[in-house]
């Protein structure tokens, strides 16, 4: 068997803008994630990171979405599956955490319900079983009184114990891949660390391939493996996360990496990257970073980019190599 869990491959995910018209939202994404690392997918609001997740789970409507390309999970083509056997898969197999607890969770079932409906759906576990697990799985993400968190409603729970519930809820099946979007947004540094160390735990325990989803590139330096950078719906760099750190290829990369403090600095303006994302409907020719881009020249405005290898293991989609960046930044 492949060593790895999730391939992607040439992901395109389009959606439907008005009655005839569709729009990319993220186009030709390719990544793996293998079993026992975490993997972060990185990149400001809309650049498609959540799009990507959510495509993968097969979550996104029908009748105004189109999905093409690979996605592979342990050999199984995902968007081959009929529907039924795509729900054996999802809570199961892949399991995802969502960016709101406090959305994601029903707010008129109790917590107890709420883990025993995916328990039920995807084992043959006794009524008397699927209680033992949901103490079981609550107490292992640090839920003090689980049988009496079990009767709670969601809103008789903070944030971080939402978040916590919502974790044992993806675990509870022992999935081999979890897809965590925005696990820590919302919640303070305290609940942040421990929700971490958890996801750590979870998958130096269970050997489960985990996809992060952030733009807290604190969190992906202390959590992760490997970085995947994306930009207005396109992979612009990969690598290790030290090379990453240390080596930014991409000028997208460099100018998130510069915007973030660092403890023990003099106090300044930080550094940002000009302008926003560019909106789906109305794409730049080209490079799509070109418009925010310092280093940018005629030809980025023309051709775009593709990713190639700048060393061992480290992708990134830039038309000018290093020196010709070095040379625009000293002119």
């Amino acid at each position: 068997m492949s060593d790895t869990l999730l391939e992607v491959k040439g992901l395109a995910t389009e959606f439907k803008h008005g009655k005839k018209n569709w729009i990319s939202a993220v186009s030709d994404v390719s990544f793996e994630v293998r079993p026992g690392e975490i993997v972060g997918l990185v990149g400001e609001s809309g650049c498609g990171k959540s799009v990507t997740s959510l495509s993968v789970m097969r979550l996104h409507r029908k009748d105004t979405t189109r999905i093409s390309g690979d996605i592979i999970f342990e050999g199984k083509h995902l968007l081959e599956l009929s529907d039924r056997d795509m729900q054996a898969i999802r809570g199961n197999e892949i399991s995802m955490i969502f960016q709101e607890p406090m959305s994601a969770l029903d707010p008129i079932m109790r917590i107890g319900d709420q883990l025993a409906e995916a328990l039920t759906l995807h084992t043959d576990l006794s009524k008397k079983e699927v209680h033992e697990r949901s103490v079981e799985v609550l107490r292992q993400v640090g839920i003090p009184e689980p049988e009496m968190t079990l009767r709670n409603y969601p809103h008789e729970l903070s944030g971080g114990m939402c978040q916590r519930v919502m974790i044992a809820m993806a675990m509870s099946c022992e999935p081999r891949l979890l897809i965590a979007d925005e696990p820590t947004t919302a919640l303070d540094v305290t609940i942040q660390a421990q929700i971490l160390a958890l996801m750590e735990k979870i998958r130096r325990e269970n050997n489960t391939g985990i996809l992060l989803i952030t733009h807290d590139l604190g969190v992906v330096a202390e959590t992760c493996s490997r970085v995947i950078v994306m930009y207005a719906g396109h992979v612009v760099e990969e690598a290790p996360v030290d090379e990453l750190f240390k080596h930014p290829q991409h000028p997208y990369t460099q100018g998130l990496i510069a915007s973030v403090p660092r403890l023990g600095e003099r106090l300044r303006r930080l550094p940002s990257i000009p302008g926003s994302v560019p909106d789906l409907a109305a794409m730049p020719d080209g490079c799509r970073f070109a418009p925010r881009c310092r280093y940018a020249q005629e030809r980025c405005r023309c051709n775009d980019p593709v990713l190639h290898e700048v060393s061992p293991d480290h992708t990134s989609a830039c038309l000018l190599s290093e020196q010709e960046r070095e040379e625009v930044a000293h002119a």
